[in-house]
């Protein structure tokens, strides 16, 4: 594993406190490696809008309000993009029934974890279904940009978000967009992913202003 991977999953697991600042210099202490691995890895985690920069160090960057919900509406947007684009392909019989069989089991193993209450398993299970949908598409400018996204949105709505509260609701918007992609119907696969996203807006942004 690179430096820059490992100090991404460190923030993406909430090992940094949002409030305190992290030195080049722990950061290479824990890793066992010089400070330019590490100086080179914050950079690329600042330009992927998970870190500020702050002299020979990070503070980890949580998205508020207007800023968090802008990152929501650019995923809405590639989300119903993907999900149209494989609608319309499914239609044509493009897509084997397998890859969609394979979508519908990550939806069911996502909804089974949340119900358990294993939220850290549930979300990753989560963000699994729809980078399937995303990989489908065969565009991975598209898929890289979702991946930043989801790591923004995982790391700012880390304190507000409770997937377990609406479980069932998640259930249901994730099957309607499978059911519009296997009816081939993509501007019924376009609003669903989309409405899915905006309304995971709605409640998130909400949920961190509590």
């Amino acid at each position: 594993m690179s430096v820059y991977t490992d100090i991404r999953a460190m923030v993406l697991a909430g090992d940094f406190d949002e409030d305190s600042r992290v030195s080049e210099s722990s950061l290479a202490a824990r890793l066992s490696v010089s400070r330019t691995p590490v100086r080179e890895a914050l950079q690329r985690l600042d330009a992927d809008g998970l870190v500020h920069s702050q002299g020979r160090g990070i503070r980890v960057r949580v998205h508020r309000d207007a800023e968090l919900a802008a990152v929501f509406e650019a995923r809405a947007a590639l989300d119903g993009y993907a999900a149209a684009t494989i609608a319309t392909r499914n239609g044509l019989g493009e897509i084997a029934p397998a890859r969609i069989d394979e979508l519908l089991t990550l939806a069911d193993t996502a909804h089974g974890q949340t119900m358990t209450g294993d939220l850290t398993l549930a979300t990753g299970q989560n963000r699994a279904f729809h980078q399937g949908i995303a990989a489908l598409v065969g565009n991975p400018v598209i898929v890289q940009t979702l991946d930043r996204f989801w790591d923004q949105i995982l790391v700012s709505t880390r304190r507000g978000l409770d997937e377990q509260s609406r479980a069932e609701a998640v259930d249901a918007e994730h099957r309607r967009v499978l059911d519009a992609i296997r009816r081939g119907d993509s501007a019924a696969a376009y609003a669903a992913a989309a409405e899915h996203a905006m309304t995971t807006r709605d409640i998130t942004t909400e949920g961190n202003k509590k």
